[in-house]
């Protein structure tokens, strides 16, 4: 029976992180603290791009872009999570499981795709300072923004549309507080061995690869900054992608973390307890990463602010 066909069907059972009852408030009020604040943070880390004329430059642009990405990203799980506490109300439909599905997996590539292009745009700046303008010129920005949207969407797409081919029976909850990939798959009662090795593939393609282009531009970073003889001029150039790479090492850190977990223990629960910390934790952290390990950002929230006392 299909799901697209089954009248029956009233979707899934999302058990969240915690079944007992005392504590639903707790994860309520902590959740919805960690949600505000990544919202505000990452919405600040924009306002101030924007109003700064001296953040103008393809590093910036792509930061911006990438606070947004985790906004949205965070957005897509946490409200639902919220609203099922406050509402007692664990369920969540077959069409709004798949559309929550395909915009984490969007936002979740695009963070992937973006913390590429800002390795990519940190290599140009360090190894290839002279020709940095021409390089990293406001068409090859848009051009690679566009493509990392294109290509987010165009692999989301597919998985959400091969999920709909597969049939779900009895068996209906979900171990989560969203509507995880594999989870879902795991519940088909239909043959789901295309749509893993469509995920492998995949996985491979939007996984690995970028990461093997960050290795290798800040392989050949690290090696730049080994060829500078003054130990000032090294920490002035390292000081320029400490930020990015901070948030690269939580972003892969916590993403591989959360599979060898679920490699490890196959236990549902553990494994939607560990994907907090790249779901939740990494987007609220990374506006307090960049705006302390950078100038840039420190003096436009000073000057954002006092544009706003001025201005009231």
């Amino acid at each position: 029976m299909e799901p697209g066909n089954q009248t029956q069907f009233p979707g899934f059972i999302l058990l969240g992180l915690s079944e007992e009852a005392q504590m639903q408030p707790l994860l309520f009020g902590l959740f919805l603290s960690m949600y505000l604040i990544t919202f505000s943070g990452n919405l600040l880390i924009i306002l101030v791009i924007i109003t700064d004329t001296h953040l103008h430059t393809p590093m910036y642009f792509f930061l911006s872009n990438l606070s947004f990405a985790d906004i949205c990203f965070t957005t897509t799980t946490l409200p639902k999570m919220l609203l099922n506490i406050q509402m007692q109300n664990k369920i969540i439909t077959y069409e709004d499981c798949i559309t929550q599905m395909f915009f984490f997996m969007v936002f979740g590539e695009l963070d992937n795709f973006l913390l590429t292009v800002m390795a990519f745009d940190r290599f140009v700046a360090i190894c290839l300072p002279l020709h940095y303008t021409v390089i990293m010129n406001p068409k090859l920005c848009g051009l690679t923004l566009l493509a990392s949207w294109i290509l987010s969407v165009l692999n989301s797409l597919l998985h959400s549309l091969m999920v709909l081919r597969l049939s779900f029976c009895t068996e209906l909850e979900i171990s989560h507080f969203f509507c995880e990939f594999n989870q879902v798959i795991q519940l088909a009662c239909s043959d789901t061995f295309l749509n893993n090795l469509v995920m492998y593939f995949t996985t491979g393609l939007v996984g690995v690869i970028p990461l093997t282009g960050i290795l290798f531009s800040y392989t050949k970073i690290v090696s730049s900054i080994l060829k500078i003889s003054s130990v000032g001029g090294k920490h002035k150039v390292f000081s320029t992608c400490g930020s990015h790479l901070s948030v690269i090492s939580l972003f892969y850190g916590t993403g591989l973390g959360v599979y060898l977990s679920f490699a490890a223990t196959q236990n549902s629960r553990t494994t939607a307890m560990v994907s907090v910390m790249y779901t939740v934790v990494t987007p609220m952290l990374n506006p307090f990463i960049y705006s302390l390990r950078n100038k840039d950002i420190k003096q436009g929230v000073r000057k954002l602010f006092n544009w706003q006392t001025f201005s009231t």
